[in-house]
């Protein structure tokens, strides 16, 4: 049994999945439209680029789960994920998904978004175990901060191998599908990595190792 690892975002689904919660509290009225609007689409533009800065990027991004009940929150991530999510699932990655599984792997996803936006995204192809970036929860409410280390870059290595330490697996035999150039930490590590509908960095960089280069669209 082999560890089957995925990234999520433009990988399972075909957007960005952070991107999206911004742009539906945006058009939800929940932020201010200008500021925010513009914020957010500046630290997509970032981590499209590779410089993101992350603790920026997420005292942005978690400020709205601070400012709202934890009810409230559940019931729009609801709708967001109705609305904005279950449309871009890819019939392609559930298959891949459920190929793994047949074949007794152990599924994990690993992604930088945060948990609270991916937990019932992740549900959606039946995985059990994540790794993101945590938001912080106290005294029955979000804090706008995070704890650990956040899921990103090398990030997602320093998580992975916190998580395995804890079990009685390891990276023999391994794959890792991603679309990222951000991920090219966690894609070196792993036995198998696997471009997926990748950005251009990660394609010259799949190309020049001889990684395979697939599509799920």
């Amino acid at each position: 049994m082999s560890l089957a690892i995925f990234d999520l975002d433009n990988t399972l689904i075909a957007d960005d999945s952070d991107f999206l919660w911004g742009q539906f509290l945006v058009d939800r009225g929940i932020v201010d439209k200008g500021h925010y609007a513009a914020a957010n689409a500046k630290f997509y533009d970032d981590y499209k680029q590779g410089c993101l800065d992350i603790v920026e990027f997420l005292d942005f991004s978690l400020a709205p789960l601070a400012a709202h009940d934890p009810e409230q929150l559940y019931q729009w991530r609801d709708e967001f994920v109705e609305t904005l999510i279950k449309p871009i699932t890819l019939d392609a990655a559930h298959a891949l998904v459920e190929r793994h599984r047949a074949a007794g792997d152990t599924l994990l996803v690993i992604t930088a978004t945060n948990r609270f936006v991916t937990e019932p995204i992740v549900k959606l192809y039946g995985i059990d175990n994540l790794l993101a970036t945590t938001p912080e929860f106290k005294h029955g409410r979000y804090t706008g901060n995070f704890i650990d280390t956040p899921c990103f870059q090398a990030g997602k290595v320093k998580q992975l191998q916190d998580w395995l330490s804890k079990s009685a697996l390891n990276l023999d035999g391994s794959c890792f599908y991603s679309d990222s150039h951000n991920d090219l930490p966690l894609l070196k590590l792993v036995e198998n990595p696997v471009a997926v509908d990748p950005d251009d960095k990660l394609r010259a960089a799949a190309e020049q190792a001889g990684w395979p280069i697939i599509s799920l669209r």
